[in-house]
Formats: structure tokens, sequence, C-alpha cells
């Protein structure tokens, strides 16, 4: 991938938060912030798909798992929920094209690519969630450490 393509996907990573943002009402101090950790979250997995050629499980949970991390941390420096920055951040990684395809292969009839295109729609879903949870996980564990 070239670096022309890869300047294209993170402005557009940035766009798609920023309209998701504005889309559930979000404004003012949030909304820059929000929309740059789609533009963290995408770099990060670009750079993990390059790196250890996956695009698919390991690169989608590290990223998922760097998305929670940024909200965290902007959550705590802005004295605001995590998730506000985590749904935004968390877009880019959403595999909407899989499951366009999933559909649109099963409303043809063509079962073999359906199951293609399901498997990995679901499998970076997965990566999401698992992400997701291993941060949230370890975070309190931490905390429930820390109280006692």
């Amino acid at each position: 991938m070239d670096h022309k393509t890869i300047i294209i996907q993170l402005l557009m990573a940035f766009v798609g938060s920023l309209g998701f943002s504005l889309l559930f009402g979000m404004r003012g101090k949030h909304l820059v912030p929000a929309s740059l950790g789609g533009v963290l979250v995408w770099g990060l997995y670009l750079l993990l798909a390059k790196c250890i050629h996956d695009e698919g499980f390991m690169a989608c949970l590290v990223a998922a798992a760097a998305a929670v991390l940024y909200a965290e941390l902007l959550a705590h420096l802005r004295k605001c929920p995590a998730t506000i920055f985590v749904i935004p951040a968390i877009l880019p990684l959403v595999p909407g094209s899989g499951l366009y395809y999933t559909m649109a292969y099963a409303v043809q009839g063509n079962i073999a690519e359906a199951k293609i295109y399901g498997s990995q729609t679901l499998e970076t879903a997965l990566a999401i969630a698992a992400g997701i949870s291993f941060v949230i996980a370890l975070r309190q564990l931490h905390t429930k450490r820390t109280t006692k």
C-alpha cells in the first residue's frame, strides 16, 4: 500500500468518526479528540496488518484495545465518560463491507461466498469485542487491587 492510499484512509477514518460523532449529537471540545481516535485506531490497524501480515483477528483485537485505552485516557483527562470517545474510535474497524457482502451473497443464493464473508465478518466483530473486553477487564482488576 502506498503512502497516498494510507493518507486517504486515515483522512477518511477521521471524517467517518467525525460524522458519526456529529450524528449522535457530540459537540464542542470533545469532537476533534473523539475523531482523532478513529485515525489513531485505523493507523494502528494498518501498521499491524502490514507488520504481522494479518488483516484479521490480531490486528483488529490490538487496535480495538488501543481504542479503549485512548478513550479511557481522554475520559480521565477531560472528566467525562469514556463511551463518547471509544465509539467513534472503534468505528473504522467495524466490518461494514463484510456485512454487506455476506447479506448480498446470501440473498443471491451464493451460500459459499456468504459463508466466507460471514466468517470474516464474525472474526472481526469478535476481535473488536475481545479487545474491548480485555482492556475493561484489566482496568477492573487494577481498580480492585488499588482500592484494597
